[in-house]
């Protein structure tokens, strides 16, 4: 007959204590608790190899929250950043990653894929993990981002403005609308007449503000108004979204002799485009794109493009942050760019 005995439940073990190491290794707790932390100069070399052995032993493992807790910091900070498959993104991330493990943190990064229900989902997340601070890049306004920054939360914004520029956040990124300036004076200088833009139509400061300096400049160098063809698209990802603006663009009259992309993953879309439709860059179309990515003079040595620093985003940004977390309100850092050209050959 089988047995009716329910099978034992297996208690986990106890947690080893500090005082219990302390009275088998014949030293104060806070001698082991300065050496389970890996403050070991104080202490002699064998009193260190000793207990050292017996946490390992014994199993010990420190208890960070609870000791984050009592002192209030948890020394991690949470980066929300849209779309990590776009390389400006990935060296945001890598570059402020590095700054803050400098400073003796620790990052979570968090893809919000560019939605803002899914960019609100995660700061109420991460307020539930008590990180010490919040890193959003290209920010969506929101609700639960607008109740964050009024409250006095840490919140250091990233590339991307909120659309209601009356909440204020410390900031850190470039002079978008003089990055469309530098677009605009590098074609009209290639000897291009009429260049036109294309670009994203979700709401965004960046976008707005490349696409103003860019039209503002060519009607002061001599465009006439309403002579400088646009198209857009609703596509999330810029890839996507350059090829799909391209093809409304020539839809309304043929390809340009010179092309602004408010971004270089939108210029691979153009681009794509044009060898889909036998179209040469540069020798046809001049193409200027913005973020000079990594990744183009590898696969693009067709692009000019406006350099944005990336690489110095994250010293930046920790600056800012530790200001806010240390009581001061921080502000507006603008990096600077630069144009770097390639494929500079002008149309005929």
């Amino acid at each position: 007959m089988p047995s009716t005995k329910k099978p034992m439940r297996r208690m986990p073990p106890a947690r080893v204590s500090l005082s219990s190491i302390a009275g088998e290794a014949g030293v104060s707790i806070s001698t082991v608790s300065r050496i389970a932390n890996g403050q070991i100069h104080r202490a002699n070399p064998r009193t260190v190899e000793r207990i050292q052995t017996l946490l390992e032993a014994r199993g010990y493992r420190p208890d960070n929250i609870a000791r984050s807790l009592r002192r209030g910091q948890s020394r991690i900070i949470a980066m929300l950043a849209p779309n990590l498959n776009n390389p400006a993104m990935g060296a945001i991330a890598t570059s402020t990653e590095a700054a803050l493990r400098r400073a003796g943190y620790v990052m979570i990064l968090c893809d919000t894929h560019d939605e803002k229900a899914l960019q609100d989902e995660y700061l109420m997340a991460m307020r539930a993990q008590s990180v010490e601070g919040y890193i959003v890049v290209s920010a969506i306004q929101s609700a639960v981002l607008t109740s964050f920054i009024d409250r006095g939360d840490p919140v250091v914004l990233v590339g991307r403005r909120l659309t209601d520029r009356r909440k204020a956040a410390p900031f850190v990124g470039i002079d978008d609308r003089a990055a469309g300036t530098a677009a605009a004076d590098f074609l009209v200088d290639a000897g291009v007449a009429n260049p036109a833009v294309i670009h994203t139509s979700t709401p965004s400061s960046v976008i707005a503000d490349r696409v103003a300096g860019f039209l503002e400049r060519l009607q002061a160098r001599g465009a006439a108004p309403g002579s400088i063809r646009a198209a857009s698209s609703d596509q999330l990802q810029h890839l996507f979204a350059g090829h799909e603006a391209m093809q409304r663009l020539i839809a309304q009259g043929g390809w340009p002799r010179g092309l602004f992309c408010v971004s270089d993953l939108m210029a691979y879309g153009a681009y794509r485009l044009a060898g889909e439709s036998g179209v040469r860059i540069p020798e046809d179309c001049l193409v200027v794109g913005v973020d000079d990515n990594h990744l183009n003079a590898w696969i693009a040595p067709w692009l000019s493009s406006v350099h944005v620093p990336y690489e110095d985003f994250g010293n930046a940004v920790v600056v800012q942050l530790i200001a806010l977390l240390g009581g001061d309100p921080g502000g507006v850092q603008l990096l600077p760019h630069r144009m770097v050209a390639r494929g500079t050959r002008a149309p005929a």
